[in-house]
């Protein structure tokens, strides 16, 4: 009964941290302090603490599968997946920069798109995801670690863990989001949003996007290989923490307004990344947290152009 409370023990303590840096760092910027990313940071540092403290106390957390028999790596394994981790994600958005900026300057250069359109946003978007996929598959290749790409097709349980994922996402973003409003947290906003906000049939675009590429290639990153990669030392509760904050964090530099406002949207994305996490370890399945990734976006997007349309 123990081991399986600490779990959600563990996530909740890093939650608690997340909300708190939040509301901290929100209080902070409101009275002006200019210490307000220090404390923001150091509150957030709460919940992650609790989380690794239960790894370290417990040696394992809860009863995720594979978990028995799992050795007890030393702190230097720790490390350096950590570091793997990391370089991964750094990997990924220097893979992804790389061949939007190749790609574009290509596709203008022979005349087939123009720069500053909505075409192009939306083609810079599909090339900056094809950079994440050649990011993990060219460390797929180097490491010939394949057992992370987890996948296969979907099980009817897990279709009905896609559908209940789908429907936990939608009603955690209305639930933070009322209560960000309620608190009157100023959020920062996606640029993707901006963009749409602009020329409302963007969204209509980024639809498939989602579902065919930010999905697949965000969890591919993220679960399949930073979560696969913190699991094996770190265990699988702690892989899915470390590996939601990071999600979160990089989520930064796609938003627009101050640090004040965007760290509320980037705890936000680190309690969903929990929710991704927790289905990716329960299925060892990349479609399942893939497609419930997709098809979020693709309810957020119908919802933002219906509101951008007037027809919401």
């Amino acid at each position: 009964m123990v081991n399986e409370l600490l779990v959600p023990g563990a996530m909740l303590h890093l939650l608690v941290g997340l909300v708190l840096a939040t509301l901290v760092h929100q209080d902070a910027s409101l009275r002006g302090s200019d210490r307000a990313a220090e404390l923001g940071v150091a509150t957030l540092a709460v919940g992650l603490v609790f989380a690794v403290g239960y790894y370290l106390r417990c040696e394992r957390i809860g009863d995720l599968p594979p978990d028995a028999g799992r050795r007890r790596a030393s702190l230097v394994d720790r490390g350096w997946d950590l570091l793997r981790g990391l370089l991964l994600i750094v990997a990924a958005f220097l893979a992804a920069t790389a061949v939007v900026g190749l790609g574009m300057s290509a596709l203008v250069g022979a005349g087939v798109i123009v720069r500053d359109t909505l075409e192009y946003r939306v083609v810079a978007s599909v090339f900056q995801f094809v950079g994440f996929g050649l990011a993990v598959g060219g460390y797929l290749a180097i490491t010939r670690e394949w057992e992370l790409l987890q996948v296969r097709r979907p099980s009817v349980r897990e279709v009905g863990l896609i559908a209940v994922g789908v429907l936990a996402l939608v009603g955690a973003q209305l639930v933070i989001a009322r209560l960000l409003t309620a608190l009157s947290v100023d959020v920062a906003q996606n640029q993707v949003v901006v963009t749409g906000q602009r020329d409302p049939s963007y969204f209509l675009y980024m639809i498939p996007v989602a579902i065919l590429l930010v999905g697949p290639f965000e969890e591919l990153v993220f679960r399949g290989g930073v979560q696969g990669i913190l699991r094996r030392t770190w265990g699988p509760s702690v892989a899915i923490a470390l590996s939601s904050v990071l999600f979160g964090l990089v989520h930064w530099i796609a938003l627009t307004g101050g640090g004040g406002s965007r760290l509320p949207y980037v705890t936000v994305a680190a309690v969903l990344g929990l929710v991704l996490g927790y289905l990716y370890e329960r299925t060892r399945n990349l479609v399942v947290p893939a497609v419930v990734h997709g098809l979020y976006n693709t309810v957020l997007f119908g919802v933002q152009y219906l509101s951008a349309t007037g027809m919401g």
